[in-house]
């Protein structure tokens, strides 16, 4: 199973970042040795068990997000994002856009 590195942001709960990640709150809880699912605090880093779901995963582009910073969130590289996607610019993202990854 991959492991992804993903620092907690405002708003986020473990719910929302499970979903993002196709895993459970029970696998991150395991993963992180965390006793309280309330719990979590901005700038946390968590380590996530990502590609549970055997389905295609996509990720929608949020404002101020880069290439590099997706790839990394989804252990990849910024060429293999652009080659699944038919990107021509890494540059060129835009808030709304959804990406195979």
């Amino acid at each position: 199973m991959d492991i992804v590195y993903y620092t907690v942001r405002p708003g986020n709960t473990l719910f929302g970042i499970a979903q993002f990640f196709q895993t459970t709150v029970n696998d991150i809880l395991r993963y992180n040795n965390i006793a309280d699912a309330n719990r979590i605090y901005v700038g946390e880093t968590l380590a996530i068990p990502a590609g549970t779901s055997q389905s295609p995963r996509t990720h929608i582009v949020r404002p101020g997000e880069s290439l590099w910073y997706i790839s990394k969130m989804y252990n990849m590289t910024v060429e293999d994002i652009m080659d699944k996607n038919n990107l021509g610019n890494p540059n060129v993202l835009y808030p709304g856009q959804i990406l195979n990854v």
